[in-house]
């Protein structure tokens, strides 16, 4: 078995920074997590906030810390260093493999899509952001691990693309490239969304833009060699 995680995002039109930022730890007992956060506002505040949340994830994360105590632990963190004043949404997306099961961790107004060999289904319950409410719990979902299933986030960026243009984004057609594709089509995925998201705000876009797509598939790796590429222009 094998985990693809496939990332793409780009910064609100005429920003020079993307207020989203992602962050990927691999856990100590096996497996591996993929963080997204969007900080309130754009630009680089905006930057600062969302590192200083999925920094903060990853280290917890690392250290051994459960995926719903990670989002408990960071909301009380950036609610303490802000006063209370800066939100920020949270998404983590796990593969932990001493309990063999996926789960995500969700604080986002943006849904969770996971799709398996039989069926797709979209995690969208209303939930609060992070760093604002005193009390604040995550919307948690766990399901057994196995190979063909797609699991899909992303900011809201996405999807609010095209609203300034009278617009709306056709979530059917994003089902659709989820659809379409295997798990080992994780970047192509990320990239699809992306730029259909693109599209629809006439390649201004009108927020910071991140998806995470992270796909499970069969191995064909029989030495167990671990690989990441990025893409990162400057």
């Amino acid at each position: 078995m094998e985990v693809k995680i496939g990332i793409a995002k780009t910064h609100k039109y005429a920003m020079s920074e993307c207020g989203d930022s992602v962050e990927v730890a691999e856990r100590p007992r096996g497996g591996i997590s993929a963080i997204l956060a969007d900080g309130q506002g754009s630009g680089k505040a905006a930057k600062l906030t969302s590192s200083m949340v999925v920094n903060k994830a990853a280290a917890l994360i690392a250290e051994g810390a459960r995926d719903g105590a990670v989002a408990r632990a960071v909301h009380d963190y950036l609610y303490t260093m802000k006063d209370g004043k800066v939100s920020s949404t949270l998404t983590v997306l796990s593969v932990d493999l001493e309990t063999e099961t996926v789960l995500f961790s969700r604080n986002s107004n943006c849904p969770v899509i996971i799709k398996n060999i039989y069926h797709t289904d979209v995690y969208e319950q209303e939930i609060n952001s992070i760093g604002v409410h005193k009390r604040m719990k995550p919307l948690m979902h766990q399901l057994p691990l196995e190979t063909g299933m797609i699991l899909v986030s992303y900011s809201d960026g996405i999807q609010a693309a095209g609203r300034k243009r009278g617009k709306t984004m056709d979530f059917n057609y994003l089902l659709k490239i989820i659809e379409e594709n295997e798990p080992g089509d994780a970047s192509f995925i990320a990239e699809a969304i992306l730029e259909y998201a693109l599209q629809l705000d006439d390649y201004r876009p009108g927020d910071d833009m991140t998806v995470v797509v992270m796909g499970i598939t069969d191995s064909e790796n029989v030495h167990k060699i671990h690989r990441m590429s990025v893409n990162f222009p400057c």
